[in-house]
């Protein structure tokens, strides 16, 4: 006898979660979720960010607002990150033009700093949070290097004003941690506050 047609089962996550939204439009964040084999949906929370303070506190107050930020199913695993770059002289955001990219790496030239992540993850009202910091040194950048690297306009959307996993490596001397962390999505620590997660 023929079976009668059913319609198909709505997608669902693997392990039995509902859903994963990523609250960040990054496109490393995807790349890295999307790496990692894990099925989710990217909603940018539209969010005022911190951008001065301690930098720790600074990078889970983002990552707070923007999990809390994004509208979801209250079962869903929603996953907040903000990153930012640190040195004595304050935080280091997103330059806003080439003027402000060149300053910001004229700062950073032969310095360490600090890279922090701040993650949040939102499922069923409860939030969890954890933060990760790496050391990053960079090599004296000559004039004609830092020209060149700011015409390449890969410092734009990336606090500190570089991209570690594109040209910008050639600005690193060391790295005192994890990676992930510098190209913006610490994962061992979201596997620590989300196991469910199982990649």
């Amino acid at each position: 006898m023929a079976r009668t047609p059913t319609s198909p089962p709505r997608a669902r996550s693997p392990f039995g979660l509902p859903e994963v939204v990523l609250a960040s439009a990054s496109p490393q964040r995807r790349r890295i979720l999307e790496d990692l084999g894990l099925r989710f949906r990217v909603q940018a929370a539209n969010v005022d960010e911190l951008e001065a303070g301690d930098p720790v506190e600074v990078a889970l107050a983002n990552a707070v607002a923007k999990a809390r930020g994004v509208e979801a199913d209250p079962s869903a695993l929603v996953i907040g990150c903000d990153t930012v770059v640190a040195t004595e002289a304050g935080l280091w955001g997103k330059p806003r033009d080439e003027a402000d990219a060149k300053r910001t790496l004229e700062h950073l030239s032969g310095r360490t700093h600090t890279v922090v992540s701040g993650l949040a993850v939102l499922r069923n009202g409860e939030i969890a949070t954890r933060s990760v910091s790496t050391l990053v040194t960079f090599v004296d950048i000559s004039l004609t290097s830092m020209t060149r690297y700011v015409a390449t306009g890969e410092w734009r959307g990336r606090a500190g004003g570089y991209a570690i996993q594109g040209s910008g490596a050639a600005l690193i001397a060391r790295i005192d941690g994890d990676l992930l962390n510098v190209i913006c999505l610490p994962v061992n620590a979201l596997r620590q506050i989300a196991p469910e997660l199982h990649f």
